[in-house]
Parts: C-alpha cells; sequence; structure tokens
C-alpha cells in the first residue's frame, strides 16, 4: 500500500472516533442523513509536490476532504447539531496530528456551510472541510 493510502485510511480510522456520526469514506450522498450526522472523507487533491534530490523526496500538502452534513427541522438546531459535529472533527484531528507517526502533520481548514432545502425532508446544513495532510514520500505516485 502507499503512504498516500495508509495516511487516508489512517484518516479515516480518525475519523471514526467522532461519537454518533456516520463515517463514509468516497461514497454517495445516501437518501437519508443519520440522526448523529454524516462526515464522508474524500481523497482530495495531492497537489504538486516540492521535490529534493539526494535522496529523492517528495513533498505533499495533500488536500484531502471531509463532508459533514446534518439534517434537522428547524434553523437552531441544524446550527446546533453542525457546530457539534464540526468541534467532535476537530477534536478527532487534534487528538493525533501525525495520525501514528505517517504523516508530518495534519491540519483541518475553516468550513464554509451552506443551508440546501430538501423538497419534502428537512432541510441540511453542509460544509467541506479540508484536511491537509502535510508527508514526504519517495515516489511520486504514493
Amino acid at each position: 500500500m502507499t503512504p498516500r493510502e495508509t495516511i487516508l485510511q489512517a484518516l479515516f480510522a480518525a475519523l471514526q472516533s467522532v461519537s454518533g456520526a456516520t463515517v463514509l469514506r468516497g461514497a454517495i450522498l445516501p437518501e437519508r442523513i443519520p440522526v448523529g450526522g454524516l462526515l464522508i472523507l474524500r481523497d482530495g487533491d495531492p497537489g504538486t509536490p516540492e521535490v529534493t534530490l539526494s535522496p529523492l523526496q517528495y513533498h505533499f500538502e495533500h488536500r484531502a476532504e471531509v463532508e459533514v452534513i446534518v439534517q434537522d427541522k428547524t434553523p437552531a438546531a441544524r446550527d446546533a447539531a453542525f457546530d457539534t459535529l464540526l468541534q467532535s472533527l476537530g477534536v478527532a484531528i487534534a487528538l493525533d496530528r501525525t495520525l501514528g507517526g505517517l504523516c508530518d502533520w495534519v491540519e483541518g481548514e475553516a468550513p464554509q456551510p451552506v443551508d440546501l432545502p430538501v423538497e419534502g425532508a428537512e432541510a441540511l446544513k453542509a460544509a467541506v472541510v479540508p484536511a491537509i495532510l502535510t508527508y514526504t514520500t519517495a515516489d511520486p505516485l504514493g
């Protein structure tokens, strides 16, 4: 397994510690949002690495994405559930910023939340939270 995939799996495992939320990786949005909210990890964009020579190494700032989605009847309830889920996401990331030594640093960026009306159902509140994974590999494909 490549270091990139190992790091993404470690991030996925860290996200699974978020209490009450359903955590998926690379999944399509389900028809129903679980009561505790939903986190979907997307592999994102590894970007163009910086390269050092002797030894040859590729330094990535990989931008993975975590979709954060809640659903509730009232705006106040959605706001509270969304805030709680974001706080729990932040705690999960901060607990181990190196993902067990697999990467140099993991940091979440600020979300840009949106309210999404759903015809015939409760509205959603959602955001994409970029998770910046800083790591070094010996191969640009990994």
